[in-house]
């Protein structure tokens, strides 16, 4: 790796990329500077006689030192000292773990600081395996300024923010993971850098690529090798000197380079000697990119976003693109994958959205009723308890967890958790202003918002209390809600996971305006059936005992799944 220190017997190899300066001198806590040497395309370099544990930093001029950008953890936040470690020293316990089969995850998303940090996510594992949770993920852990954020924010992609633990905490997180037999995925961010800590364009500007914008200021110039190995790096990092069974890569499309995306996925494929999951978001429904070899699997948020329309009525934003016949496109979604395939859609200036989807297997999608994104986006964090019925929430989660897809569940619904979830930061000053009014300004386009007034009432994202309410708490039917995703997980283990690899679609319908039947022939030949109805008038359904039911098969607010043979 050419970016961030190497440590050797005889102390510790630092570099830097900084192309736009003409001398860099290394600042060693406690020790003499040490002025680096510049070599080809722009990279600094010195030696020093340090080891583990050193604090050092780069000095670009009289009133100006930076972090290392590749620092594997800070002291002092964003803007302080970086320390040497070395990952490679812990003794693993679960060092014979080759991972789980993709067919079996069952991923539970969480938020590493709302669990209390590393170590307490680790007490919360036994808990989850007992569900029935085979992975969990990790919100984007990469350090980012204040000491309370979504992750999203982040500036130093290979250092584990403070706030959440040091590097070896989450090593052994991972190591206790493992022992109890659950994967452990993370969330990646490469397609922005937070505004707090970012001090890249002071000496590389060449990491961006100004003339293409991205919400988040110039596109991030994947297309350079520096940048590119940057980002490769990264991810072979947290691969291999943590031993994570897989990456999440947060919103590629605001990348927009597919050639970068394959290049990785090639790469990582190639260095990394055991089998590793690796998952997109992408807008682009670009199918072609979870061809053999490249991505396991995309977030779908079409299934998503269709069952919600259909448990809320809520049509405002971009849920206006699955408003129009919702059971036929939810239909399309079980069969095929995609609901957009190439059609235009309006949220999106009538542009068209993806790829023919239909010959992927049911795997390559990770389905979910909610993530941070869909319960932290809204204005109040509403989760979908409190915003739909709860006989048809009960239905939609039978379809989740027993469909053929991947699911994927937020942390708190499990146990029913009517608490929100809220979008928070940790800034101050201008900046804090700044989002505080940013994010209330983004809801001016929603009509329970389009008073001003109404507009202040959302919660202030700096705002202490803001993190504290996000925590997920129990419902008040907390223990029916973990029997029934207990039961439920049970069947998924037993029934289907086992053969999931090489199932296909038998084609699904539209049986009322709110009703669907698909159905799935799985590895074994037997055939998958399920019937949801979150409609108000009954629907015909198959006959005989159905595998697991929630209401009375075919009645509104009711799902059914059943396993005949072929």
């Amino acid at each position: 790796m050419r970016w961030g220190p190497v440590l050797a017997a005889t102390g510790t190899t630092f570099r830097l990329w900084a192309p736009d300066r003409a001398a860099v001198t290394l600042e060693i806590d406690g020790g003499d500077p040490v002025a680096m040497t510049v070599g080809e395309g722009g990279w600094f370099t010195a030696d020093a006689p340090v080891g583990a544990g050193a604090r050092y930093r780069f000095r670009l001029s009289d009133d100006l030192a930076v972090p290392d950008p590749a620092s594997r953890a800070q002291d002092g936040g964003v803007n302080g000292w970086s320390v040497v470690v070395d990952l490679a020293a812990r003794p693993w316990r679960s060092a014979d773990w080759r991972g789980r089969p993709w067919e079996d995850m069952v991923i539970q998303e969480v938020h590493v600081g709302l669990l209390g940090g590393f170590d307490g996510v680790a007490a919360h594992l036994p808990a989850m395996a007992d569900l029935g949770i085979t992975a969990i993920e990790l919100m984007p852990v990469n350090a980012f300024g204040g000491t309370r954020n979504w992750g999203y924010d982040g500036v130093l992609p290979y250092a584990p923010a403070e706030s959440c633990g040091s590097p070896e905490a989450l090593q052994a997180l991972v190591d206790h993971a493992h022992e109890l037999g659950i994967s452990v995925f993370l969330d990646v961010v490469y397609n922005h850098f937070g505004p707090d800590g970012n001090y890249l364009g002071e000496y590389a500007k060449g990491f961006f690529h100004p003339e293409v914008k991205t919400p988040w200021g110039g596109a991030v110039a994947v297309d350079e090798e520096p940048v590119k190995r940057f980002f490769i790096d990264n991810a072979l990092m947290w691969l291999t000197d943590y031993r994570l069974d897989g990456l999440r890569f947060d919103a590629v499309h605001a990348i927009n380079d597919d050639a970068f995306l394959d290049t990785m996925a090639a790469e990582i494929r190639a260095k990394v000697d055991r089998p590793v999951h690796l998952v997109l978001e992408n807008e682009k429904n670009d199918a072609d990119r979870l061809s053999p070899g490249k991505y396991d699997a995309q977030w779908n948020d079409d299934f998503h976003n269709v069952l919600h329309v259909l448990l809320t009525g809520e049509e405002d934003a971009y849920y206006s693109d699955f408003a129009d016949r919702p059971a036929e496109r939810l239909a399309r979604c079980l069969s095929e994958g995609f609901i957009y395939q190439g059609e235009g859609s309006a949220n999106h200036d009538g542009k068209t959205r993806g790829k023919p989807s239909a010959r992927l297997p049911p795997t390559a999608f990770v389905s979910f009723l909610q993530n941070h994104d869909q319960i932290g986006n809204r204005a109040l964090g509403e989760r979908l308890t409190l915003l739909t019925d709860p006989a048809k929430l009960r239905a939609a989660t039978l379809l989740l967890l027993l469909g053929p897809q991947i699911p994927l569940l937020f942390m708190g619904d499990e146990s029913g958790a009517q608490t929100p979830f809220l979008f928070f930061t940790d800034f101050h000053d201008e900046l804090a202003d700044a989002v505080r009014e940013g994010r209330r300004g983004e809801f001016a386009k929603f009509a329970a918002f389009a008073d001003p007034d109404k507009r202040e009432a959302i919660p202030d994202p700096n705002d202490r209390a803001t993190f504290d309410r996000s925590r997920a708490e129990p419902g008040p039917d907390a223990d029916a809600w973990r029997t029934f995703y207990r039961d439920m997980l049970a069947l998924r283990r037993e029934h289907i996971a086992p053969h999931l690899a090489g199932a296909t679609s038998l084609g699904a319908e539209a049986v009322g305006e709110a009703a669907v039947v698909a159905l799935w022939r799985l590895a074994n030949d037997t055939v998958l059936t399920i019937a949801l109805n979150l409609g108000d008038t009954a629907i015909p359904v198959p006959g005989g005992k159905p595998l697991a039911v929630t209401g009375t098969p075919g009645a509104p607010a009711s799902a059914a799944a059943w396993i005949d043979p072929a």
